[in-house]
């Protein structure tokens, strides 16, 4: 897959958390081909099915999130905006980022920031807090009213290009950069012929309260799940043991959201593969959609395979190129025959 080319397309478009359509539609398109269903559903996520022919066979689901961080317009102040966040924002990431207001047309603004030379000592000192923060989109308060009702959502203004020759750097690469994945893994399985229905998920709403994921595991009743996300990748101001290199491979999640064996055939298949991978303790919740579906119905069998990502929930997200091939080529590997193992279920 050209990973560069599709995540380019993929994270320049818009998609907060409640509010993905055209990044949802765009990922919709991009499966399409790969399965032999297609389509939204309730919740605005993109679902894809893939059927082994047999009756009576597993099902199988994967999911990657498609909604990014972001923020709602709360109120205007003498033509400024006020804003919430959507997700997991932190303030101190805020001052001076270009926001892109998604009215029709998107209108760009701008997060307040005072200079250094009219801030006191004290004012330097003190953390950021978003309810002190505001949007100036160059508008007066009436035309600011009028254009940008309260309610409106917003995203960073980004996109995704190459960063040296291996690294990959923008917005919303978590959770795309998985869902491209997740494509890769088809591709790689287009000629395979499975022993289990495959169900792909490209989720809403997973940085608020991951109903889309939610809804799509209750409905498709699958009998195990993989749960594709981005973990903390590695910098040089970052604790060791609670992150992991980039280009170190995928990470494997080991806990109680994490079914045992399907953990340690992730383990066997990168060992016969040659490839790479990483552990990670999840002593309680992964925090990814991993954990509500793993309690969907009766109970799922449940994996967490995560992507080492660097600076989370930032417009400069990053990950390495080779850490989106070994991650498609381990989830391939593991759905090749799994339904002979699924069978114990």
């Amino acid at each position: 897959m050209d990973y560069e080319k599709t995540l380019a397309g993929l994270c320049a478009l818009p998609g907060p958390s409640g509010f993905e359509g055209q990044a949802a539609r765009a990922a919709l398109e991009l499966l399409r081909p790969l399965v032999d269903e297609a389509f939204l559903d309730r919740m605005g996520s993109v679902v894809g099915v893939r059927r082994c022919g047999r009756e009576g066979a597993k099902k199988v689901l994967l999911d990657a999130h498609l909604d990014e961080i972001g923020f709602l317009i709360t109120g205007h102040e003498e033509g400024f905006l006020r804003f919430a966040p959507l997700g997991g924002v932190d303030p101190r990431m805020l001052p001076d980022r270009e926001l892109t207001i998604l009215t029709q047309p998107p209108v760009v603004g701008v997060v307040s920031c005072l200079p250094p030379h009219i801030q006191s000592r004290e004012d330097m000192d003190q953390s950021v807090a978003i309810q002190d923060l505001y949007l100036d989109a160059g508008l007066d308060q009436e035309t600011a009213q009028a254009r940008i009702p309260v309610g409106t959502p917003a995203v960073y203004r980004a996109g995704c290009a190459p960063l040296g020759d291996k690294l990959l750097c923008g917005k919303a690469l978590d959770d795309r950069a998985c869902f491209a994945i997740l494509l890769d893994a088809l591709e790689r399985l287009r000629d395979r012929q499975l022993d289990v229905d495959l169900y792909v998920l490209g989720s809403t709403q997973e940085e608020t309260h991951s109903t889309g994921a939610i809804a799509a595991a209750y409905g498709i009743a699958p009998d195990c799940c993989v749960a594709v996300d981005v973990t903390h990748g590695d910098s040089p101001d970052a604790s060791k043991d609670k992150t992991f290199p980039l280009g170190g491979g995928p990470v494997i999640g080991l806990g109680p959201n994490c079914t045992r064996w399907m953990a340690r055939r992730l383990e066997r298949k990168a060992e016969e593969l040659g490839l790479d991978v990483q552990l990670e303790v999840m002593a309680g919740s992964s925090g990814t959609n991993g954990w509500p579906m793993q309690i969907s119905r009766e109970g799922i069998a449940t994996a967490v395979l995560s992507l080492p990502l660097r600076y989370m929930h930032t417009p400069i997200e990053t990950v390495h190129r080779d850490d989106l091939d070994y991650t498609a080529q381990l989830l391939a590997a593991f759905l090749e025959g799994l339904g002979e193992e699924a069978e114990a279920l």
